[in-house]
């Protein structure tokens, strides 16, 4: 009777371990689909796999008379956007020689040259258009809203200087003499700090409502520190990103294509979502969530560039209730789970308000890091944090710490520069108030909208305050030619095209509308070329369709070359 009880009790036992391994498999299973969950459905939420998607496409080119009609477009179509492309080369190259001969010595010299001069259009288009219409990228001076290549031109700029030029070109320089003045007689003395780093420092706790601050020379730098620091403090080992976002190219917050290295300790999640809350409020293992509020103008979606314009699917919008209610749930979440907010305001800080999004959205984060227009010119990225988060070292640990420094941190000519610009922005005539913001560039945005409707250009734009994404209305594989046509009538686009336009916010009503008129020429430039040429056949579910095609057949092609081979 024993030995049977015996019996029955390590059978009971056994069958409550595996009951228990079942439980808990289960357990796992399911925070596993809801984390899969809260991954966005496109390659952008699925950085692993978009990693091996980008190693699977093949690379093939189209050849001159392709390069017109890849759309199959008539004959006559194809042939006036040829003759248009002809007059377009001869007018940007006679414009500008002396740019594009000193642009033109830099390539195979400047790696970041020969980056930025292929991945203007989309790669079927790369080597034609670098091969016959070059692009100038040098300039010499700057004054108010606009920019002069070599040649005497003057342009209108429309890059922001990718995120620096705030208040206009006239008010850095500014900056920059006034800063340089005050510290040029310690010059470039490292170690020992500048007095003008007191005035700096105190100011930023107050803009960002924090307890301390610490420079590096920049934005990528003060985000690597930043999530660093939050790993160190909370002792967990994952950062979640949300997808599409950008926060530098350190490895710990790119997980996907543009980084060679295996990242294991990232989630990317959808922005916005009920599901990504679930996941933060479930998992124990979230050191930190990063975000970039320039995302609200195109959640979970990437950078617009033109070298992804295959078709006219490009999108954007804002709700700022919507993302500001995002924010504080958010921000709710990280207060109970003790996950780090931090607020990337690397590109956008200063643009929407002199609090940033911080004080744009109403919501304050653990951290925040700063760069771009803060530097007043000069290069700089900053973290401002709660105490806590910010400490390098544990008080009872003598060796436990958490490392940083730069021997560049804290340069007495940034300071100096930062400190003028600190100051400026105190005036009232540059002063942000966001409501009286949002007016002025709404309006101008919804101005912008009327104009291109009444042109019939088929373009539109959505807008974040002074940030602009221009989208397509109309099915074309050729959109990205818009920013070629855009040069022409003087106005400066980054390097990525018609991704972003990033206005100072010095531009006058008349500039303004000035810009818009050359923008409405360069579109009726287009249409009258035919590059908007439309067919009742031509989608946007049409061309992608078709370039699937063209990628699957040249990958067989390859293949099978391949095998002839062996």
């Amino acid at each position: 009777m024993t030995e049977h009880t015996s019996s029955l009790n390590h059978e009971q036992f056994v069958l409550l371990m595996i009951a228990l391994v079942i439980i808990y498999l289960l357990y796992r299973i399911a925070i596993r689909l809801q984390l899969s969950k809260a991954k966005h459905p496109s390659l952008l939420g699925h950085a692993k796999m978009s990693k091996q998607v980008a190693k699977l496409l093949p690379y093939y080119r189209y050849n001159d008379a392709r390069v017109f009609n890849c759309d199959n477009a008539p004959e006559h179509i194809a042939a006036q956007r040829q003759a248009s492309f002809n007059d377009l080369k001869e007018r940007l190259t006679r414009l500008s020689p002396n740019s594009i001969a000193a642009s033109k010595k830099l390539e195979g010299k400047l790696s970041d040259v020969d980056f930025t001069n292929r991945y203007r259009v989309p790669f079927q288009f790369r080597a034609f258009m670098h091969n016959e219409m070059p692009i100038g990228l040098m300039a010499d001076t700057t004054s108010g809203t606009q920019i002069r290549d070599l040649d005497g031109n003057w342009s209108y700029d429309l890059t922001g200087a990718y995120g620096v030029n705030l208040y206009g070109y006239d008010f850095y320089k500014e900056c920059m003499d006034e800063g340089i003045a005050q510290t040029r007689e310690l010059g470039p003395a490292l170690g020992p700090y500048h007095p003008l780093i007191i005035n700096n420092t105190d100011k930023l706790k107050d803009i960002s409502g924090l307890d301390e601050v610490s420079y590096h020379m920049s934005g990528t730098e003060a985000v690597m520190q930043a999530v660093r620091l939050a790993h160190y403090h909370t002792g967990k080992k994952r950062t979640v990103v949300f997808c599409g976002a950008y926060h530098g190219w350190w490895d710990g917050v790119q997980p996907g294509i543009g980084n060679p290295r295996k990242v294991h300790d990232v989630y990317t999640l959808k922005e916005m979502s009920n599901d990504t809350l679930r996941v933060l409020k479930t998992r124990k293992d979230i050191a930190c969530v990063l975000v970039n509020p320039l995302q609200a103008l195109n959640p979970n979606g990437g950078s617009s560039s033109d070298s992804m314009l295959i078709a006219s699917d490009r999108s954007a919008h804002f709700d700022k209730e919507a993302y500001r209610a995002w924010l504080k749930a958010l921000r709710e979440i990280c207060t109970k789970k003790n996950i780090v907010m931090i607020m990337d305001e690397v590109f956008l800080g200063f643009r929407l308000a002199k609090g940033g999004a911080q004080e744009y959205f109403g919501v304050q984060a653990d951290m925040v890091t700063y760069g771009k227009t803060l530097g007043g010119g000069l290069p700089v990225g900053v973290v401002c944090g709660k105490a806590e988060l910010m400490k390098r070292y544990k008080e009872h640990k003598p060796t436990d710490i958490c490392f940083a420094r730069g021997t560049f941190n804290a340069h007495p000519y940034v300071m100096g520069a930062m400190n003028a610009f600190l100051k400026r922005i105190e005036q009232p005539k540059y002063l942000i108030e966001p409501e009286r913001l949002d007016k002025q560039w709404n309006t101008r945005a919804r101005v912008m909208n009327e104009v291109f409707q009444e042109a019939g250009i088929p373009i539109k734009v959505a807008n974040m305050a002074s940030v602009f994404v221009p989208m397509y209305t109309q099915a074309s594989r050729y959109n990205w030619m818009y920013q070629y046509y855009l040069r022409a009538e003087g106005l400066l686009l980054p390097w990525i095209g018609t991704g972003r336009f990033i206005f100072s916010h010095n531009y006058s009503d008349e500039e303004f509308e000035t810009v818009i008129k050359r923008m409405v020429a360069a579109g009726i430039a287009m249409q009258h070329a035919g590059w908007w040429w439309q067919a009742p056949a031509l989608t946007n579910k049409s061309i992608k369709r078709d370039v699937l095609r063209e990628l699957v057949k040249t990958k067989l092609s390859a293949k099978s070359k391949l095998a002839n081979l062996s």
